[in-house]
This record gives C-alpha cells, structure tokens and sequence, in this order.
C-alpha cells in the first residue's frame, strides 16, 4: 500500500491499476474480501480504559499516595477523625476529576456521527446503495452536491464539482475539483484530485476511486491521535513536582527524629507514633479539596463570562498560558464569506456588477456556494424580482464558469459569471460605469489583470462578471459564451474581526505570544494579520515544515508567529515543539483539522459553534468566538492559581516550621511538646480555617503575567517564613519554661494556642504583596480563618481538655502569647517581599517578547 499522505500525486489510470481496479467497479466477491483483509471502514473506537486501572493512575499521583499513606498512619495509631478527614477528602476530589475528564470515547463518537451513511457505489457495473462502512479500496464511488465524502481517493470525473474541505483544511472558499493530478501539489489543500473523508460536495457531481478506508485516511489518523493517551498537562506536572517535595521533606523530618530519638534511648514505640504524627502534620490534608473548590468556583465564575470548562485543571493551564496558537477563521475573522467590492473596469465599485452578479447567483440550480450567499445579502432589499430566468448552464471544472439566460424588462441578455482569467479571454469589449462600451484592447486587459492580481495578493477572492446582449435567444449554446463584454469584478473575503485587534492587544499585555497557525494560503494569513496590525513575526510554510525534524523545527518555532498551509499532523509538530521550549501552550480551533492540535496543547480550547471533533477534544468551549472572552478567562486562570499557591505556601511553610520546632524541641525537652494527637488536631483546625482561600481576591501583579509552578521559588520562601515560625515558637518555649515555670499541660496548652494563632493569622499577611492593612481579603476566608483561631482558643477551655492532655493557661500566660503572636506578624510582615519576591519572580514564565 501507498503512502496514503500522496495517493494524490499519481494518475488515475497508474492508481487503477495499482489498487487492481477497474472504472466499472469492483465484483461482489472481490469487494467481499478486500473487506474482509482490511476490515469495515470505520473509524477505530477507542479503547475505554477500565475504571479501576482510571482510579489506580489517578491514586498513583504522588501528593494522593502520600495522603493515603498518613491516613494510614492516622487509623493505625487511633485518629478516626483524621482518617476519616483525609480518605474522604482522597474519594470527593478523584471523584470529581474523573466525572470530569471521562470523555474522551464521545471524541470517536463524534467523528462517527460527521460522516456519511450511505454512498452510492458501483458493483458488477451497476450502482447500488451501500452503507459506509462497506466500501474498499478499489471501489468506484458516485458523489453528488450535498453528499459527503466517504473515503479518501481521487476524481475520476467530474462535472461542476465543488467541495467544502474547511473541516481538513481550514480554506473557507468552496474548492474546483479536476481530474489531472497537480505535479507540485505535496499538501491535501493543493491536490485539486483528491478528495477527503469528510468532507462534503456542494456543488456539481464526480466519480471518485477510493483509495483509503477507515483508520488509513486523514481523517481515520485524526480519531487516532485522539483516541491515544493524554500528555500531562502544565496542572498535573506541578501537582507532581509538588508531591515529591513534599515527600522529601517529610520522609527527611521523619528519619531524622525517629533516629535521634533512638540514639537519645527514648522509648522506641513513642519515637515512632510521634515521628508518625509528624508525617501526617507535615502532609497537607486539604490541599485536594483546596484545589477542586478553588477551580470549581473559577470555573463557576468563568461561565458567566461565557466558557464552560470541561477539564477543571485546565483552568491553572489557562492561567499560566503563555503562548496562544490559534486559526485565524471565527477567532481573527468572522467565519463568513462577505462581498467586499464589486468594481468595475476603472478599479471603482459599480452596483450594475453587483446587480448582475446577484441575479446569476440567484438563478443558478444546486447548492449555493458561500460566493453565491454573500451576493444575494449584499443584494438584500434591493429589487431582484422583476428578472425571469430562461435558460442556465451550469458550472463545470473545464469552462469555471456559470452562464445564465435572463430577462429584464423585456430585455434578454446572457449573465456570465466564474474565474477571471477564463472570463477575459472570452470577452472583446468591456464597459465603464457610465455604460459605455470600449473595445477590450491588449492595455485594457493587462490593466485589469493587474487589478485582479493587486487584490489576490492582498489575500482576496476574486470573480470575474461578464454579459452580452441575447435578444430572441432561448437557450444558451455552446457558441454563446464568446464575444462577452466586460463588466467588472467581485472581491470576497472573510472579513477581519472588529474585536480581534483589542483582543489580541489584551493578550499580548497580560504576556501571551499569538501566533497565527492556518491551512490558508501566506497571502491570505499576511494580509489579515496587516489588516488588523497585530504584533507578529516570520512566517513558515506547511512546505517548509515538513522538511524540518523535530529538534530543526523547535529551534525556529519561537521566533515564528505565522505559520500557513499547514496540514493537521503539523499543528500538532509546532504545539509539541513549543512545548518542548517549555512554553504553556494554547490552541483554539473548530474543525476537525483542528482536533489534533487542540488535543496536544496545554490547554485546547474551541468554540460553541465548532465541529463535534473539535468541542469534545477541547477542555473549554467558549460560548462567544471571541478572543475578549478567553482574555476574560485567562485572568480568572491566574487568580484561582493565585488563590491555589496562597494554601501551598501556608501549608508547606506553616507545617514545616511546627514540625521542625516540635522536632527539635523533642531532642531537648524531656516531655513531647505536643503529644500525636495534638498534633493532628493542630493541623485538623489550621486546615479548616483555610478553606475560604478559594474566594479570595488576587494581586494585580498575579494577574500580569504567566505563572508557572516554580518548586526551588516554594522551597525558598519555606525556608524563609518556616524557621521564623520556628523561633517565635522556640521563644515561646523559653519564656513558658523559665519565665512561667508552666507544668507540662499547661506548656501544651499555651502552645497549642500560639501556634495556632500564628499560623491563621500570617494567612491575612503573606496572602498579598502588598501590606496587609492595604489588601482587604474575602469575608468568607476572614470567615473562616477567625472561626479556627476561636474554635483553637476555646479547646484547652473545655471540659474535654484533660483528655487531650491540655491545661487551661493562666491571664499572663495568654497576654505574653498575644505580644509574641503580634511581634511574630510584624517580623512576617517585613520578611515577606523578600520571600513572595522569591516566588512570584520565580514563577512567572519567560517574557514572549524575548
């Protein structure tokens, strides 16, 4: 078998022969055992993976083992509530990502539902109806304007055939179908032959051979590339990174105090439950379900700005985006076709050509053409109705243009409509705006070859309008489409988009490079991109990708910003490859030529009115194609990130400096500082006064640019604030030891409640940049945060104090604990530009405009 990528570039009759075909069709018995040895023609289902190997991948991240080992921990030595607390916060937050990202099987059915069910094939000579899924190479195919395309394979003949191939190839124009293969063509979009699953006539019949079937066509390669494994996402390898740290830490802090306690002769089974309570206080229980309330409400947020999230992780992704590939059809145009001038032979526009042009787009039989649309809603409102048609002959590939017989006022004429170049050579006279007729002499016809090639290279679409007078005339022979008279032109384009510019400079400010990745040709893509002025840079062709390996291609990826003629497998080469520089990748799109790509990047995005492919590969939908809608996203991407890191960073330098104080202390003193259980309430209560973070407000400055999971930034700033931690308590040891003589319920007691309070109040410090008393936090975290610092000083007040081996400190006692706390605020408050310096200038991503 062929290189299915360049069945397009051999001759019919070589293709015949190869496939051991015949124009008559093949015999039932052959057909039966093609099918037989290459199977149905369907596109592959893909394999459901079975929910219990789901959930072990998911249990296997290394932030979920390591709950999972300190609920274990937990139940052995006698916390039920904390077991309890981590297995249920382990079960909602799975739960919930799973129920969200189980989609990927509507992918494959959604590319089932695209195409056709039935064809009309030639067997034994005579045509018959066959479903789909029937059909083999080698098979001669009958297609008509409205069906779709069932294989892969090439025109045998045709007659006036048009196809939409916008879902492969993104080219918004209907395209001319010929029999003869193009020698240079080496891209689908230029093989005027070939003809693609999926794609649908619209207009004119052909007679194609197929060549390829089910997972062998382009469009089989697509399901494929869907129906394989999902890449980790930007989210997923910070939460990674993030586990194995945290594992370090605790598995360091734990080997160290079980050892040294060991070599103190401290009673062995008390070494290991209190090194064991120091592995559950160091783990940060909440942090799961932190982050799937925090993402649930941006995602709750971001659908009143009209996107629906798929994928709630995606929603970090989105904020840490740093690079935005995007088609320009529907997100830097208006997806439409649009009449943008009809001018006639001195370049000025001349409603006379438009008029004409109207009345031959209203008379043609068959499937309207986006050209044909565009005309008649120019036309709108404007009197068509007293023309009467009398005769058509219709387009075809050889004569490319469409002829019709009308009359008006009891005046016939022949309207004549179809490609410039073709339309020239038939007319000798043309005529000015003013009805003038002038003979169309060797300058007149270079002048107006040369405007029809100024408008091209601006990436327009041009028709070429002409008439002659056709009094008494009945039908329209083949001798009647010469001596025409010039009329004019009509230009199409899809029309740059009024939103995109601003929306593209909004991007561009909150630090996302936009690079413009289309299956257009260059000069449609330079021209819009000038058009609507935005900030680009080189240009590189689907030619000049495919002789590009990957290492080549991600060396120049960067500092390209327009990439055109691209084929799908090769805006998946550029994602991987900017990806591969370390960027965050985005990519919007809505065909099915699109589904790769949007499948490979960080964060694939699509829009509401976009294939089937492209909505179910993607992990957020916007609801309104326009990119003012995922700039609004892409803030609120940075702010639930924000809000994410502002409980890391609580809970990694907050729990390391508690354990690294009790750990230390337990070398020195001859009592536990705070007994197992004392432990995991501490960090129970600290836990649930933090969990208003998902609410709160964000910095400006997290809002500006790209952030990214920086581990050596998070590490930095726990060695920072975790050890000031650690003296304040090493303070409060010292003055509850040799200043209050407190017994050892009591010192319990007291620094249960320091601790307490400055691990829950720092929150209101470090949670900004800027200085506490200048940053007003959320109600629900101020909430929530004064409700576990009161429930964490009424606990040693209790009745049940004794039996969690606390003693009620005396007025003294809690008075020399509040000016610690305050001093403890006041250092926090002055060493944290140095730590949050630390994080935010190490988490933002590389500037794109380097």
């Amino acid at each position: 078998m062929s290189d299915p990528a360049a069945f397009w570039q051999e001759a019919s009759a070589k293709t015949l022969d190869r496939l051991s075909a015949s124009r008559e069709g093949l015999s039932a018995g052959e057909a039966a055992a093609r099918l037989d040895r290459d199977g149905a023609n369907e596109v592959a289902a893909k394999q459901r993976r079975h929910l219990l190997l789901d959930l072990l991948r998911r249990l296997a991240n290394p932030l979920v083992a390591i709950l999972l080992v300190a609920a274990t921990i937990a139940g052995a030595t006698g916390d039920g509530a904390s077991f309890a607390i981590i297995v249920l916060v382990v079960i909602l937050s799975t739960g919930l990502d799973m129920v969200q990202e189980h989609r990927a099987e509507a992918t494959a059915d959604a590319l089932k539902r695209s195409i056709a069910l039935r064809a009309s094939v030639l067997r034994d000579g005579k045509p018959v109806e066959l479903p789909v899924a029937d059909i083999v190479a080698g098979d001669i195919v009958l297609l008509a304007a409205g069906d779709l395309v069932p294989a892969d394979g090439i025109a045998l003949a045709v007659n006036g055939a048009q196809v939409n191939e916008a879902l492969l190839t993104g080219e918004p124009y209907p395209v001319e179908k010929q029999v003869d293969p193009l020698p240079d063509a080496t891209t689908p979009a230029e093989a005027r032959n070939a003809l693609f699953h999926g794609t649908s006539l619209i207009g004119g019949t052909a007679t194609m051979l197929v060549v390829e079937t089910g997972a062998r066509t382009r469009f089989g390669a697509i399901a494929a590339s869907l129906a394989g494994t999902e890449p980790p996402t930007a989210f997923e390898r910070g939460i990674h990174k993030l586990g194995i740290l945290i594992a370090r830490l605790t598995i360091f802090l734990v080997l160290f105090v079980l050892l040294a306690h060991l070599a103190l002769g401290r009673p062995p089974l008390q070494s290991f439950l209190f090194a064991m309570a120091l592995a559950v206080g160091l783990t940060p229980e909440l942090l799961p379900m932190i982050m799937t309330v925090s993402l649930a409400c941006g995602a709750q947020r971001m659908a009143k700005a009209r996107v629906v999230v798929k994928r709630l992780s995606s929603i970090h992704d989105l904020g840490q985006m740093d690079i935005l590939c995007t088609d320009k059809t529907g997100t830097l145009t208006e997806a439409r076709i649009t009449l943008v001038g009809h001018p006639g032979i001195d370049g000025d526009d001349d409603e006379r050509v438009a008029e004409l042009a109207a009345v031959n787009a209203r008379f043609e039989t068959g499937l309207k053409s986006p050209l044909d649309e565009a005309l008649l809603l120019h036309m709108t409102g404007r009197p068509l109705g007293d023309w009467r048609k009398l005769d058509e002959r219709p387009f075809d590939f050889e004569r490319r243009r469409v002829s019709v017989l009308a009359e008006h006022d009891g005046e016939r004429i022949e309207i004549v409509k179809g490609a410039p170049e073709t339309l020239l050579s038939l007319c000798v006279q043309a005529q000015d705006r003013s009805g003038t007729l002038v003979p169309l002499d060797d300058a007149l016809r270079t002048r107006l070859m040369g405007l029809h090639d100024d408008r091209a290279a601006q990436g327009l679409r041009l028709l070429g309008l002409a008439w002659k007078p056709a009094s008494g005339q009945e039908k329209i022979g083949d001798s009647d489409e010469n001596g025409l008279i010039f009329a004019g032109y009509c230009v199409f384009v899809d029309p740059p988009k009024e939103s995109a510019a601003g929306a593209v400079a909004r991007l561009e400010a909150a630090g996302i490079r936009i690079k413009v990745i289309s299956g257009d040709a260059a000069a449609v893509v330079e021209h819009l991109v000038a058009a609507l002025a935005l900030p680009v840079d080189g240009l590189l062709t689907g030619e000049a990708i495919a002789k590009l390996n990957d290492p080549a291609l991600a060396a120049r990826v960067e500092a390209v910003d327009l990439f055109a003629r691209v084929t799908p497998d090769q805006k998946v080469r550029i994602v991987r490859a900017l990806k591969a520089r370390g960027r965050t990748v985005g990519f919007i799109g809505d065909g099915i030529n699109d589904a790769p790509a949007i499948r490979a990047a960080d964060i694939g995005l699509s829009v509401d009115g976009a294939t089937d492919v492209a909505r179910e590969a993607a992990d957020m939908i916007l609801l309104a194609p326009d990119l003012n809608v995922l700039a609004d996203g892409v803030a609120e991407g940075r702010r639930t990130y924000a809000n994410i890191m502002k409980y890391i960073r609580m809970g990694t330098s907050s729990n390391f400096g508690n354990m690294l104080t009790m750990a230390l202390a337990s070398l020195v003193l001859p009592f536990l500082p705070l007994t197992a259980v004392q432990v995991l309430l501490n960090n129970l209560l600290y836990d649930m006064s933090q969990i208003g973070i998902p609410f709160d407000h964000a910095d400006e400055n997290d809002l500006a640019r790209p952030r990214g999971w920086d581990m050596p930034g998070l590490v930095r700033f726990t060695a920072v604030m975790g050890p000031l931690s650690s003296l304040f308590d090493i303070a409060t040891f010292g003055l509850l030891l040799w200043v209050f003589h407190v017994d050892v319920a009591a010192f319990r007691a007291a620094w249960f409640i320091e601790s307490m309070a400055t691990q829950v109040l720092v929150v209101f410090v470090i949670r900004t940049v800027r200085p506490a008393w200048a940053s007003r936090p959320h109600i629900a975290l101020t909430v929530t945060a004064l409700t576990g610092l009161a429930a964490a000083l009424v606990v040693p007040f209790l009745p049940v104090a004794n039996l969690l081996g606390f003693a009620a400190p005396g007025g003294a006692v809690l008075g020399a604990i509040a000016l610690l706390v305050v001093a403890y605020l006041a250092s926090a408050e002055m060493l944290k530009r140095f730590a949050l310096r630390s994080v935010t200038s190490g988490t933002s991503m590389p500037d794109p405009a380097k």
